[in-house]
């Protein structure tokens, strides 16, 4: 059954790898995707994993929790599905199982910043850009920084936290960057970007807005589609 909203839209459904019991925090990218891209969304998040997705291990936890939790969104009637992680965990695989689009915001997050500008900084939680970001941007990767004392995506709820995401933004720029990536969702819940914007002066592709403007054009031609199919 296809889930409307109050005036009859169809939800993009928002998997977060963030555990939280805190309905406003698990919620806080799907309102922004609907700021954004004036989409309803309804979002959802894996179990027992408070830290998110932040190395290979946690990464590999996550994967059969991404895919259940993406079937349920597609199950209650979201019409595609956003993996709100930059490193795309269970891509792959809720793809496979799950019969709505599903969009990773990481690699989406990389076509947009190649299409925003020719120099691609990437600012992110890991010493090493996600496999679905650098295998998207190439040689257009000019330079990648991790905040100094951030490890996993919490690290960033912190005053210390942002400040250092603010100290490694302005690296990338004095590296030469013309656009920054953000590699980590969790810097879309700091609100970063607008901070960037107005003090460093250069474009940024936020992972979370580029994966919900993907997933809402999904979900345009999959209404548009069906509304035709009906008609």
């Amino acid at each position: 059954m296809t889930a409307l909203d109050q005036d009859g839209r169809v939800p993009v459904g928002v998997v977060r790898v963030v555990s939280s019991t805190n309905a406003d925090l698990v919620a806080a990218h799907g309102r922004a995707v609907e700021r954004a891209w004036n989409v309803p969304t309804r979002s959802a998040c894996i179990p027992d994993q408070p830290h998110g997705v932040h190395d290979e291990a946690s990464h590999a936890l996550a994967v059969p929790k991404i895919v259940d939790t993406a079937r349920a969104l597609a199950g209650a009637g979201c019409g595609a599905v956003l993996i709100s992680c930059a490193a795309d965990p269970g891509l792959r695989e809720a793809r496979a199982s799950v019969g709505v689009p599903v969009v990773g915001a990481g690699s989406a997050a990389a076509a947009a910043a190649l299409a925003t500008g020719h120099r691609v900084g990437v600012l992110g939680i890991t010493d090493e850009v996600p496999r679905s970001v650098g295998d998207v941007l190439g040689a257009r990767l000019v330079a990648a920084r991790r905040p100094e004392g951030v490890a996993r995506t919490t690290d960033l709820l912190t005053d210390q936290g942002a400040a250092a995401a603010r100290a490694a933004a302005t690296d990338l720029v004095a590296a030469g960057a013309e656009v920054l990536l953000f590699a980590c969702t969790g810097l879309t819940t700091i609100r970063l970007a607008p901070w960037v914007r107005s003090q460093l002066g250069v474009p940024v592709v936020d992972a979370v807005l580029a994966g919900g403007a993907v997933a809402a054009l999904a979900l345009g031609g999959r209404e548009r589609y069906e509304e035709g199919d009906q008609a």
